[in-house]
């Protein structure tokens, strides 16, 4: 099997080769733990859940080692904390957890390693003063900084040129930087700050700038050099950008990641998500809506992982009604869970994580289902299907449990019985209310001579 994945760092779609067949190595940038994920953190892992599903079913588990940080010492963090009047490692312990839930919710596979920025000081620390030593970084301020024009290649990832990317950073107050792209380090604890948020340095009480904690993180779980390095495209600069400069300022001999993964933002309505619009959705928000884990995980693949993808309310009932037809296929069939995944589909996952040609696959295996008249051809083709949707992390329940059968059908009942008592009663506005209601559930009545009703699922 060969796997191809459209590297940022060259703007083009090359061949994964890497490192070590026997391990490889791949490190995401993981959450920043100061509220709940949104919808747009949980399309980032479950981007990188199925990367990481593609390489075990390539390589076997035992040989992928997958690291995604947890940031735990923020400026964002420390002012949620104090808003809500707790220490700040209970709310980074208690949003960690809550981290956890949602993709645990959503049939993510958890990675290797998941360090903590907070246990992994010393290691900043280190290479702060591997880059101070060797004039890649100055002290100001009691500030330590990067001196971006040091960097070699400083602009390859972003493709901007150095004035560009003014724009885009945080310009710190100080106004005595050399440059003013200059990135933060380490910077000193505030008087009036907490102060278990910050750490002894040898520059004094302060805590790490945001982008040295995934250097020193990746460096000490996958080494120098690695195969992927995976993200959101907000990261591109400057976070993965001062990445790639302080680590191989630090390491000389090193080229840092290979394949630069990034996926693409996640909008609402077309809107960019914002607190102050109202339209920040937390997986929390939808799981208390009721929206099951396998159509939010479906929606959150929908689109090709590098392109845009817009919530809306049509697309999740679009992702319910695909996943209810899935389910359907497999109805009451005695299925071969030892099938292979058929070699379509996996090269569609191969060329880039292709889910959306996938996805077109195990439709046509659903039809397969339904138009067959060869028991045997209906069986292997919904064990087909299942081998497919299990590989993207999609239904592990069974028939049974999707469609709450024992208790779905009790419901259904009680409604008929109560739509036969207000038609004998002739009271036609509650009939048929109840006929929209089954119908919004996707159960369309068939109303009998004799009075009595059937129905049956569409």
């Amino acid at each position: 099997m060969i796997l191809s994945l459209y590297n940022t760092l060259n703007r083009k779609k090359e061949i994964f080769k890497p490192l070590d067949v026997n391990l490889i190595k791949m490190y995401v940038c993981g959450p920043t733990v100061y509220d709940h994920p949104h919808i747009g953190n949980a399309r980032s892992v479950v981007v990188y859940d199925i990367l990481y599903r593609i390489l075990i079913e390539i390589y076997g588990k035992e040989h992928i080692k997958y690291v995604r940080n947890i940031t735990d010492v923020d400026d964002k963090i420390i002012d949620n904390a104090k808003a809500k009047g707790i220490e700040i490692s209970e709310l980074a312990i208690k949003t960690t957890e809550d981290f956890h839930s949602a993709m645990d919710y959503l049939n993510c596979l958890r990675p290797n390693f998941e360090p903590k920025a907070t246990e992994h000081i010393a290691e900043m620390i280190n290479i702060i003063e591997k880059l101070i030593n060797s004039g890649h970084a100055y002290i100001l301020e009691n500030h330590v900084y990067f001196e971006v024009v040091k960097a070699k290649d400083y602009t390859v990832l972003s493709g901007r040129n150095l004035d560009e990317m003014i724009d885009y950073v945080r310009i710190e107050k100080s106004k005595l930087k050399k440059h003013p792209s200059d990135f933060v380090l380490w910077k000193p604890a505030n008087l009036d700050e907490d102060w278990s948020a910050n750490f002894d340095s040898p520059w004094g009480r302060g805590r790490p700038g945001w982008h040295i904690e995934c250097s020193a993180m990746s460096h000490k779980y996958l080494g120098e050099d690695f195969d992927i390095h995976g993200g959101g495209s907000d990261l591109i600069f400057p976070h993965h950008t001062n990445e790639i400069a302080q680590s191989t300022c630090a390491f000389p001999s090193s080229l840092f990641a290979r394949y630069w993964v990034h996926n693409g933002f996640l909008t609402c309505s077309f809107e960019k998500m914002s607190k102050s619009l109202g339209n920040f959705i937390t997986v929390k928000d939808l799981i208390e809506q009721g929206i099951e884990a396998d159509v939010l995980r479906l929606f959150l693949m929908s689109t090709h992982y590098r392109k845009p993808l817009d919530y809306n309310d049509k697309a999740i009932e679009d992702g319910r009604k695909m996943v209810n037809y899935w389910y359907r296929a497999i109805e009451g069939l005695e299925l071969d869970y030892s099938i292979q995944i058929p070699g379509d589909f996996m090269n569609a996952l191969l060329d880039d994580m292709n889910i959306s040609l996938g996805v077109k696959i195990i439709n046509d295996y659903a039809k397969l289902v339904f138009t067959s008249d060869d028991q045997v051809e209906k069986h292997n083709n919904a064990s087909l299907l299942l081998a497919c949707t299990r590989m993207l992390g999609l239904m592990i329940k069974t028939d049974s449990e999707w469609f709450h059968k024992e208790t779905e059908e009790g419901l259904i009942n009680d409604m008929l019985l109560k739509r036969s008592k207000a038609k004998l009663e002739r009271n036609w506005v509650v009939a048929d209310k109840i006929r929209q209601e089954l119908y919004d559930k996707n159960i369309v009545l068939e109303d009998r001579k004799d009075g009595t009703s059937s129905w049956k699922k569409i």
